[in-house]
């Protein structure tokens, strides 16, 4: 594509996006998805599916507008909660809990939301661009990765996660496990035989990321809080303090990049989605960080990362879903599913034949994260006064959305009954000093790691050379043995140093 083409392109898309209904729409979009996205269980894939009935009567490229200011939207809002009472909106902001809560406790809650306003700009902005000028080309990038590929991705993004246990490296093995454990419960797509089930019939659709989500970290949270003892004045945390100082501008800076950068070539992967994009980038800032040490107690770094990764992977999943009709994301199959409801088959020939819609609909991303910026950021002072709330009454809120959250995903009081087993054991896990992180990414990857794995056996007859004999998947495993080697060599010297001597 030419520049005068690009151009005219994207003239044609902001004529499209500014204009008076379709502008209406999209901020209409990003107020639903801000409110949505403070909601613990409900992400974009569900306000999208519940709205989706609802738009039958609009124009195409209205419509499309409006779930595009809900996508990001709910990429913001989830983070608000996240960040300021330790309650994931959806999954992928489950990991701004990391350091945006610990931020909030230290009385820095508006500095963490206004780092996630200004990262989450940043990455969206930065995908959208992407999209904007190579979204046929960046596609076809995705089409080197076979199931090879994408086992050893996965991997490598639980060796990240897993190796910021430092000493804790044996229980964060052990919490990886877990969650792998419960990504196996339910049927077996492969032979339809029921694992882990015991007979009960809400489990055979396993367990959804987003009951994961909740239940270990929005629950888990609340029993915690309820066993906690009682404190003093000192509950009341100061939030006087609502932008960032230049030493936070410097440490973010970076990560907002870095972020952006891991973030747009995760979400280009179909099927890894903004989860794998945050963890990854938030294992990346943990790698790269000169205080490694304040990591779990209030990193700026460790929250920048991921909430520009966030919004980028948003807008990445949007490059397969438009330029080859492949969901990248939850969300895009619904929107997938959305186009063809219209009669459109999103592709090549939907990049040739509808270019009012799909401009409009990239033009409006851009259009969406102004808006969700200027919404946000005065906002900030507003949002802060959750942190005021009780503890009596913030428990009682958190576990009031949780419950409802959970139920509102298929109606079902099962799910609700996983929320609350998971929320005790997260309670359980961080009483006896194990991470929760770990269990979440393997809930979230033990699916797509048992696929690749069983399609790469298929592909290659059962032969596990095929990791080895292809170069991109044969590179990402000897970076995860080399990172294995220099977390495990660490703990042996240091358990050699403290191993008692032989007397005489």
């Amino acid at each position: 594509m030419n520049l005068s083409s690009l151009f005219s392109d994207m003239g044609t898309g902001f004529s499209v996006a500014l204009a008076p209904e379709n502008l209406m729409f999209g901020l209409l979009g990003v107020l639903i998805g801000t409110a949505v996205g403070v909601l613990p269980g409900l992400g974009p894939s569900v306000a999208i599916a519940l709205l989706l009935p609802l738009t039958f009567g609009l124009e195409p490229t209205t419509a499309f507008i409006l779930f595009g200011g809900i996508y990001y939207g709910t990429m913001y809002g989830g983070s608000t909660t996240s960040i300021l009472i330790n309650t994931p909106g959806d999954a992928a902001s489950s990991v701004s809990t990391f350091e945006g809560y610990p931020m909030a406790k230290k009385g820095l809650g508006g500095v963490a939301l206004a780092t996630s306003a200004i990262g989450s700009f940043i990455g969206g902005t930065f995908a959208t661009f992407m999209l904007m000028i190579a979204a046929t080309s960046l596609a076809s990038a995705t089409l080197w990765f076979g199931p090879p590929e994408y086992f050893a991705l996965m991997l490598f993004a639980l060796t990240m996660v897993t190796g910021m246990a430092g000493k804790s490296l044996p229980r964060a093995l052990f919490a990886m496990a877990l969650g792998l454990g419960l990504a196996m419960i339910g049927i077996d797509l492969q032979t339809g035989e029921n694992r882990l089930t015991f007979g009960v019939q809400e489990l055979y659709g396993g367990i959804d990321v987003a009951l994961g989500a909740v239940g270990l970290y929005a629950v888990g949270e609340a029993l915690w809080l309820i066993a906690a003892p009682p404190s003093g004045p000192t509950e009341q945390l100061p939030t006087n303090r609502l932008w960032l100082k230049m030493d936070e501008w410097k440490r973010s800076f970076i990560p907002w990049i870095r972020g952006s950068i891991v973030g747009f070539s995760s979400g280009l992967l179909p099927g890894t989605g903004a989860t794998f994009a945050t963890f990854m980038a938030y294992g990346v800032e943990r790698r790269f960080s000169k205080n490694p040490e304040e990591f779990g107690k209030g990193a700026i770094e460790g929250l920048a990362g991921p909430e520009a990764a966030n919004n980028a992977a948003a807008g990445a999943s949007m490059v397969p879903l438009l330029a080859l009709g492949i969901p990248g994301s939850a969300t895009t199959a619904i929107m997938l599913v959305a186009f063809q409801l219209y009669g459109l088959q999103p592709g090549p020939t939907l990049l040739e034949n509808n270019k009012e819609l799909v401009w409009g609909l990239i033009a409006s991303l851009y259009v969406a994260n102004v808006l969700l910026v200027v919404l946000n950021l005065p906002l900030v002072g507003l949002w802060v006064q959750l942190l005021r709330i009780p503890k009596g009454l913030l428990t009682a809120i958190i576990l009031v959305f949780s419950t409802v959250g959970a139920y509102s995903l298929q109606g079902s009081l099962g799910d609700v009954v996983v929320v609350w087993l998971l929320g005790v054991a997260a309670f359980l896990l961080r009483r006896f000093g194990f991470p929760v992180a770990p269990v979440l990414l393997g809930l979230v990857l033990g699916p797509l790691i048992e696929q690749d794995l069983r399609r790469s056996l298929a592909m290659s007859s059962g032969d596990f050379s095929i990791f080895l004999s292809r170069p991109i998947s044969a590179s990402i495993l000897a970076l995860i043995v080399v990172i294995g080697i220099y977390k495990i060599v660490p703990l042996i010297r240091r358990r050699n140093r403290i191993a008692p001597t032989p007397e005489g």
